[in-house]
C-alpha cells in the first residue's frame, strides 16, 4: 500500500477542521447587532402573539460571561422576555418576568 494513502485520512481531517474553523470565523466576523435584534424580535412576535410588535424590543450589552447581547422585549402590561445571545447569534437563555400572567416557564 502506498505511503500517501496512510496520510490521506489525516489530510482530510485537517481540511475539514480548517473549513469548519473558517465558517465559525466568518459567522463571528459578519454577524451584526441588528441581525441578532431582528431575529429575536421576530421570535418574540411569534411567541407572544396578540399585540406584540417588533418595536417592543430593545437590546443592551450582556453582563454575564459569554453573553454578547441581551434583547429585551416588553409588551405592556402582559409580558417581558429577555433573550441572552452569544457572539455567534446562538440563544443562551430566555427569561421572562415570572410575576406576569402568561409568562413562559424558564
Amino acid at each position: 500500500m502506498p505511503r500517501w494513502l496512510w496520510w490521506t485520512p489525516l489530510a482530510l481531517l485537517v481540511i475539514c477542521l480548517g473549513v469548519w474553523g473558517f465558517r465559525w470565523g466568518w459567522i463571528a466576523a459578519t454577524i451584526t447587532e441588528t441581525d441578532v435584534i431582528s431575529t429575536y424580535a421576530a421570535q418574540y412576535v411569534a411567541q407572544a402573539g396578540g399585540n406584540a410588535r417588533l418595536t417592543d424590543c430593545t437590546a443592551r450589552p450582556g453582563e454575564r460571561a459569554g453573553v454578547w447581547i441581551v434583547v429585551r422585549c416588553v409588551q405592556k402590561p402582559a409580558l417581558r422576555y429577555d433573550y441572552a445571545v452569544d457572539r455567534f447569534g446562538r440563544l443562551l437563555d430566555i427569561s421572562a418576568d415570572p410575576d406576569r400572567p402568561g409568562a413562559p416557564q424558564t
